[in-house]
């Protein structure tokens, strides 16, 4: 099917535009059981919804005429998430119905509202707005709401996550009870149906995607990395994809402040998204982005909710998301229009459990490995070098003589070898990586296995020091599993315990040194006369203060 179901005041447009055949949503929202409907739509990110829901209102918008009337009070609604989203719902609508003359206003939070109010007084045909902004105008007498014929809610699952449930109903109870409603969101919860419910009439039900199925165009990768080298992967999978624009999602702010910061120590160019920015440092940071200014953006969750970023081909997750719908909203940044996308999960072996969960519950099939080492990285530098097309391209007039001056003296090694250091001094070095072997999951331990290591903790007995705590203690400050751990042996002062020599040396460099409240360091054996203290503490408060110390 092609747009022949489309108004005829938007062809022209769709055509100037190179849009030919019609996405999944946008078939389904122009067939003809949608016409007039209420609509409850759930599309994946990137998939061409705005422009979909752009079609579906052209019946309510224009009639039969190819032209809008003289714009006076709106007679559609559009509300966004976030400023990002709702401007570029602004700007696709504006093309879209351009040749129809729309004049369409927008009321965006962190923007002049004096500006917002003197554009709706003097008559617009659609509103576009985030939830807290349009209620401002709503109570304030400035968004008159009694002519619309139509409201959109544009990503609803993430304005209720938010906590815009009392603004949309605001918003919804304000607006004539003839309206058309049209509900899009990634997932349909059971806030969202509840929604439906209370403020759609007989809505159609369209799902382009089919419940719990992934995006078909991105690639899932899983990376197992030692729990205290998630930085050094994150590192080495930017360098080896070298993508043109590439989001790396955080869980904390904190986290996003440092990977921001680790990014551009290394050479990175690279912006953080987080909620503690301005609209402005947002807007430039974002505008860095597509001007290709930065390669790399550090987001939490929130931060990236509405963000679109049409040329995005990766996307890394630093921490593991909460859940199936945070894993494939993440993902779902890429992978947009046609295009292929990857999404890169970096695992500490000891989270695969949970990874593997989140595979599963989001339906996903993800191919495992370990992290891109340095010498893999190098090779892949190679290989893009010696594809660049400026190797092959014909010299400009202008480069001639500068050419022939480079040349006097000059062997053609000496000027292949310039290249090649130019090359590589503007690529961040590539991280060296621990082998991920040391702590994956491993069957039993052989009887003739290598001899162990010996290792000292500075708490003991009166610390109320107990194997109970201290096996936890142990493996997630060495980044070692239960069963590398030996005999435990429990002094007044210290205590003492084995390690498998195989992983001793990788042990000694991750755990806390000197300075640190909690210090191991290597040691003589303890004496095989001195027993094992494996009787749980008397006293539960001991636990939480070995756990204390080593935060």
């Amino acid at each position: 099917m092609l747009f022949d179901r489309a108004h005829p005041a938007l062809a022209g447009a769709l055509a100037a535009r190179g849009y030919t055949e019609p996405t999944p949503v946008q078939e389904a929202v122009l067939q003809e059981g949608a016409a007039g409907r209420d609509l409850l739509v759930s599309a994946q990110t990137g998939s061409g919804k705005t422009v979909a829901y752009g079609l579906a209102l052209a019946e309510d918008l224009l009639g039969p005429a190819e032209r809008l009337p003289r714009p006076g009070a709106p007679l559609a609604l559009v509300v966004a998430p976030t400023r990002e989203l709702a401007m570029q719902v602004q700007g696709e609508l504006a093309w879209l119905y351009d040749a129809a003359g729309a004049r369409i206003a927008s009321c965006i939070g962190g923007m002049d509202g004096r500006a917002e109010a003197r554009a709706l007084a003097s008559g617009c045909h659609v509103v576009v707005g985030t939830p807290g902004r349009l209620c401002d105008h709503l109570r304030r007498g400035v968004l008159d709401l009694t002519a619309l014929r139509a409201v959109v809610l544009d990503e609803a699952d993430e304005m209720l996550d938010l906590g815009f449930r009392e603004e949309l109903e605001q918003l919804l109870n304000a607006a004539p009870a003839a309206r058309r409603t049209l509900l899009f969101s990634a997932t349909i919860a059971r806030e969202i149906a509840s929604l439906a419910r209370q403020f759609q009439r007989d809505a159609l039900r369209i799902d382009t995607l089919g419940r719990n199925r992934p995006h078909a165009d991105i690639a899932y990768r899983a990376i197992r990395v030692a729990p205290h080298e998630t930085l050094h992967a994150v590192v080495n999978v930017l360098r080896y994809e070298e993508a043109p624009t590439a989001l790396v999602f955080c869980a904390t702010r904190e986290a996003v402040r440092h990977l921001h910061a680790s990014l551009l120590e290394r050479g990175f160019t690279s912006v953080a998204l987080s909620g503690e920015l301005s609209q402005a440092e947002r807007t430039r940071a974002l505008q860095a982005l597509r001007e290709g200014l930065a390669r790399v953006c550090v987001a939490t969750d929130v931060a990236a909710r509405g963000l679109d970023l049409p040329a995005l081909d990766l996307v890394v997750h630093a921490d593991l998301p909460g859940d199936r719908d945070i894993l494939l909203h993440r993902s779902g940044r890429t992978g947009r229009a046609g295009r292929k996308g990857c999404s890169v999960l970096v695992v500490p072996f000891n989270r695969r459990r949970r990874a593997e969960e989140l595979f599963s519950t989001a339906g996903v099939e993800a191919s495992w490995a370990e992290a891109p080492d340095a010498d893999s990285i190098r090779a892949r530098d190679t290989d893009r070098l010696l594809q660049d097309a400026a190797l092959n391209a014909p010299p400009a007039a202008d480069e001639q003589e500068l050419i022939r001056r480079l040349l006097e003296g000059r062997t053609a090694e000496q000027v292949a070898t310039a290249l090649i250091r130019l090359h590589r001094a503007r690529l961040p070095a590539p991280e060296e990586m621990s082998p991920v072997a040391a702590g994956e999951r491993r069957g039993p331990r052989p009887a003739d296995a290598a001899p162990r290591a010996w290792f000292s903790l500075s708490v003991g007995r009166r610390d109320r020091a107990d194997p109970k705590w201290l096996v936890p203690l142990i493996c997630r400050l060495g980044g070692v599993e239960k069963r590398d751990i030996g005999a435990i042996r429990i002094f007044d002062r210290e205590t003492k315990f084995e390690i498998d020599s195989a992983f001793a040396a990788r042990f000694a460099a991750i755990v806390p040194q000197d300075g640190e409240e909690v210090r191991v360091a290597p040691c003589d054996p303890a004496p095989a006369s001195t027993a094992p203290s494996r009787r749980p503490s008397r006293f539960p408060e001991a636990r939480g203060r070995g756990r204390a110390r080593a935060a």
